[in-house]
């Protein structure tokens, strides 16, 4: 089954089961976005929400919520995807395979656009007020289009085959934007559209932008998949749809989708705050300049539906689109990473925070100690590239027996601090990128990054429950708390520093805690602001830690040194991941909202 378009994939859940229909109006104000969340949260069904306040237009949200129905979206074209996708990694797959030949044909036909002349989305021109204005959280700067596919093509080099397609995130209203004139593009300047502007901007020529919403759910895909620089997505889109991608292109104009819900055309030109808008880190991201698209049209499909989604802390519908490309991509890992075996970009960190990586090591096989040499290597390349240059945190091992898993998080923490000299193995990168989302950094955009490296036999066993247990803590903590072998979260007070700034306190905090003998069993110490919260499972301790600290600014050695520049700790390290005066603050539902929501399902008979 293939869907060229929304209204087809309507019908298709409706028909096997997997959509229910919210028939009294619902506010896009918090009201929408708590329901799609509590569906999401109880794997429950897509919602078509039919009377949208303020808009004509239905709304579709939890069409990705759960794994079986990302599959059932895209049973027909999966293994065609597959295919192609084996083929990159291995050429031979073919001679091995010769029957794949056949197929090879028909899925390339389907990767390149088809240009027509019209198409649904031309139906009526509408404005940018007229369109469901999703505020997901109490503190967003405004409504959001959170499935938004962005086009755009070189300005030197036009046409499909040199065109980005993204999930850049589009404010509708709010801030400084004239009303039904102006709207933020919030994008960084890593990813393709900003190298389509940088060209722009040295042309002197304003970008031309579309942004489309709806339409196949093939281009939503493709839109967020991690493609290498100078591949379309526009093209994968159309092997993800199993047939050609309708584009509408006349002289003079950006092409448009043909069987988008909407479109929304128009130009970049100038700087204007953008934000705050609840990401999902778990926080907010703050306002700050971003580029403004003058809108020239918008227009809608006579039948048009508003697909979305909430961002939040994960895990959340993100998360399962995550989950889909990691196990349509993981072959590729080793190829794109030499001597990488695995990786994980940890989702209840944030993702982009804490990344976990298996490597290899085959540096001086015959050496008499092991210690992790060629897998520093590995770890430059995964901070160099893709969207692993992103990650803040990365823990990275090789295991000659190949048993390790990045995603059995709590033993590969285990392995790890069982292994690591953190007199010799932690590698910091200060004063570089980060994730614009991330706000533990010096500045916007800028911070630190940190790999910790293990690799050859334990060095220690790590402290247990009835070990912490006979240990006394010194004064200024609060509360200590055993979370894991090897690791214990303490509670401290408040933090109240400017940005860029240590914490004397801390210091001294790290001199007393040297003098306790059995804290060399204890490598990991994390400081938080509430110790019962941080330690009660797996997924509030990722979080906390590594969505609250920056490597440089935030960690602490307990009998600390240097040698030749290089920092480490004889006994542990303490990472303090308490929120700062200087965060953005973390996302909470309003009550009140959520409240209404709850009315609203009672209402329709709605149980998830």
């Amino acid at each position: 089954m293939r869907f060229p378009n929304l209204q087809s994939l309507v019908i298709a859940l409706e028909q096997t089961g997997q959509l229910i229909r919210i028939k009294g109006q619902v506010d896009p104000c918090l009201q929408v976005g708590i329901i799609q969340r509590m569906a999401f949260q109880a794997q429950g069904p897509a919602l078509l929400f039919e009377r949208v306040k303020d808009s004509p237009f239905p709304m579709l949200g939890n069409i990705f919520g759960t794994q079986k129905r990302i599959e059932f979206i895209f049973q027909s074209t999966l293994k065609n995807v597959d295919l192609l996708f084996k083929l990159k990694v291995n050429p031979l797959e073919i001679l091995k395979h010769p029957s794949k030949l056949t197929k090879l044909p028909f899925v390339l036909s389907s990767s390149w656009p088809k240009t027509v002349k019209t198409g649904p989305v031309l139906a009526q021109t509408v404005r940018i007020t007229d369109l469901p204005q999703l505020k997901s959280w109490p503190l967003d700067g405004g409504a959001y289009i959170t499935l938004p596919q962005v086009y755009t093509e070189d300005p030197l080099q036009p046409g499909y085959a040199h065109s980005n397609l993204g999930m850049y995130r589009v404010q509708l209203s709010g801030n400084a934007y004239l009303p039904n004139q102006e709207v933020g593009l919030h994008y960084q300047i890593h990813r393709g559209i900003g190298v389509h502007h940088q060209k722009a901007i040295l042309l002197g020529k304003p970008l031309a932008v579309n942004v489309f919403v709806g339409g196949p759910p093939a281009m939503t895909l493709a839109a967020i998949m991690p493609l290498p620089e100078g591949i379309a997505e526009l093209f994968l889109a159309g092997v993800l749809a199993g047939q050609r991608i309708k584009m509408i292109k006349s002289k003079g104009s950006l092409p448009i989708s043909a069987e988008a819900d909407f479109c929304i055309c128009g130009y970049v030109q100038g700087l204007k705050p953008e934000g705050p808008f609840g990401d999902h880190l778990g926080y907010y991201s703050l306002k700050h300049d971003f580029p403004v698209l003058k809108v020239q049209k918008v227009y809608a499909r006579k039948d048009a539906i508003w697909p979305f989604t909430t961002v939040g802390r994960p895990p959340q519908e993100d998360t399962l689109f995550g989950q889909f490309i990691h196990d349509l991509t993981k072959e590729l890992v080793p190829h794109v990473f030499t001597g990488i075996k695995q990786i994980h970009a940890v989702d209840a960190a944030g993702v982009h925070p804490l990344l976990l990586a298996v490597g290899r090591e085959s540096y001086v096989p015959f050496a008499s100690e092991k210690k992790p040499q060629e897998i520093l290597t590995q770890a430059m390349s995964l901070l160099g590239q893709t969207q692993t240059a992103l990650s803040k945190y990365l823990l990275i091992a090789a295991d000659d027996q190949n048993r390790l898993d990045a995603y059995n998080v709590p033993e590969f923490f285990s392995y790890i601090l069982k292994r690591i000299d953190l007199k010799r193995d932690l590698h910091f990168i200060t004063k570089t990128n980060l994730d614009t989302l991330d706000y533990t950094g010096i500045s916007l955009n800028q911070g630190s990054k940190l790999i910790l490296a293990a690799y050859g036999q334990p060095v220690r066993a790590l402290g247990s429950q009835k070990l912490f247990a006979q240990i006394s803590w010194p004064k200024p903590i609060v509360k200590a708390t055993w979370f894991a072998p090897g690791i214990v979260v303490l509670q401290g007070k408040a933090h109240n520093l400017p940005r860029n700034q240590q914490d004397p306190e801390l210091f001294k905090l790290c001199l007393l805690l040297e003098q306790i003998t059995e804290l060399e069993l204890f490598p990991l110490l994390v400081l938080v602001d509430e110790a019962s919260f941080a330690s009660a499972n797996w997924e509030n301790f990722l979080w906390i830690t590594f969505t609250r600290s920056d490597p440089a600014t935030d960690i602490y050695g307990i009998a600390e040194i240097y040698h030749c520049k290089h920092w480490g700790a004889t006994k542990a390290i303490l990472i303090d991941a308490r929120l700062k005066s200087y965060h953005a603050p973390p996302l909470a539902e309003d009550p009140q909202a959520r409240k209404q929501a709850l009315a609203i399902l009672e209402k329709e008979k709605i149980k998830f």
